[in-house]
């Protein structure tokens, strides 16, 4: 991801960690969650990849699972960590170098802030961090559109962009897509592309 790319997103969520942690922490997210969940077992160790508020962490720990969290925003990790009860570790998509450590990987609304060449880099060390068979979530705004909206960087997809873009990553396999509205109050207009993929 270009520097201006990366400090721009970030100094968003650094700026509006407050607010945005008020307008995503209590979302009920728990049709997409527990269907993510039927398909690991239980204890399952998932990494919550760009936790955000620490939502989906909390639930998945109330659930028996281990995770293991990060963010790329110091004070989202700040208050992640608070709210979850455990740390949350401060570090960037691309700092990802873990190998066969994860039963599953949860990108929620995250790497969606990545330009083309760093998502298929980033998928790729996501792979080789799952363990064989294991599973990753993740979740992008549905469109055509890549560039700064709103103050961050996106990369939207449709099913036929996310084809072309996991076409280059042999190692997953694409499982699950549905497109759902956004569950945040008032934006129900908006719409996403979620993603169930496997590691062969």
């Amino acid at each position: 991801m270009e520097e201006k790319h990366i400090d721009e997103t970030i100094y968003y969520y650094n700026r509006n960690a407050e607010n945005f942690i008020r307008n995503t922490a209590t979302v009920d997210f728990s049709l997409t969650q527990t269907h993510f969940l039927s398909k690991l077992e239980c204890s399952s160790h998932i990494l919550d990849f760009g936790c955000g508020s620490g939502r989906d962490t909390k639930y998945f720990l109330e659930q028996g699972c281990r995770v293991t969290a990060t963010d790329g925003s110091i004070e989202l990790c700040k208050a992640a960590g608070k709210y979850t009860g455990i740390p949350v570790k401060h570090m960037l998509f691309q700092e990802l170098n873990e190998i066969n450590i994860y039963d599953g990987i949860w990108a929620c609304s995250s790497i969606l802030h990545l330009p083309l060449p760093e998502l298929e880099d980033v998928l790729h060390r996501m792979a080789a961090a799952l363990k064989k068979d294991g599973i990753i979530y993740t979740s992008f705004k549905y469109g055509t559109f890549e560039g700064e909206r709103n103050g961050r960087y996106f990369t939207d997809m449709t099913e036929e962009s996310f084809s072309n873009l996991i076409r280059n990553i042999k190692e997953l396999e694409t499982e699950e897509q549905w497109v759902t509205s956004d569950v945040r109050p008032g934006r129900g207009d908006e719409k996403w592309l979620n993603i169930i993929l496997r590691k062969k």
